[in-house]
């Protein structure tokens, strides 16, 4: 299954379960309702700032959106997984694991590059985010606490609250986590 018919099933069966109409869903993230039917029929090349809109709209983990994970163990390498770039800075993410049914974590491999910050709206509350930075130095967290880390700093900050995430000199590569209680 390729990965527009993935998100095209995902965001179907979550707005239905949300008991939303395709106009309401819409209204309530922002988008045109042409832009929402287009990625429910699997058409379309959503960015993640729609993806997250439509994840924050339904009050669902933005891996909902995502196939679950088929087995036990899963490799992936640095160089693999599905990427998806931001249109309003230079921010790439791979979503490295979806939260399983019995729990809320999504766990992330995001790549900065200078240049841009990544403004992200607040998302569902209770969220919170576990960034551990692995290489490069990067300034994230809550608009109103930004921190600067660096390679091996580890920085738990709440995710439900508009937070950015911005490299500092060169390239930044980080694993986040997101949680959220059930």
């Amino acid at each position: 299954m390729s990965p527009n018919a993935i998100i095209a099933a995902a965001i179907s069966r979550e707005r239905s379960q949300a008991q939303l109409s395709l106009s309401a869903l819409a209204t309530k993230a922002g988008l045109a309702k042409s832009t929402l039917s287009q990625l429910e029929a699997g058409k379309g090349n959503p960015n993640v700032e729609t993806l997250w809109a439509i994840a924050n709209a339904l009050g669902i983990p933005f891996s909902s959106l995502f196939e679950t994970a088929s087995s036990y163990s899963a490799l992936i390498r640095s160089t693999e997984g599905v990427s998806l770039a931001a249109e309003e800075s230079d921010f790439a993410t791979v979503l490295l694991d979806k939260s399983p049914p019995d729990r809320r974590r999504d766990l992330y491999r995001v790549v900065l590059r200078p240049g841009s910050a990544r403004q992200s709206k607040a998302h569902p509350l209770g969220m919170v985010e576990h960034a551990f930075l692995c290489s490069g130095m990067a300034r994230l967290g809550p608009i109103d606490a930004v921190t600067e880390i660096r390679p091996g700093d580890y920085y738990r900050y709440p995710g439900d609250v508009a937070h950015s995430y911005e490299a500092v000199d060169g390239e930044a590569q980080l694993l986040l986590v997101m949680d959220s209680p059930r």
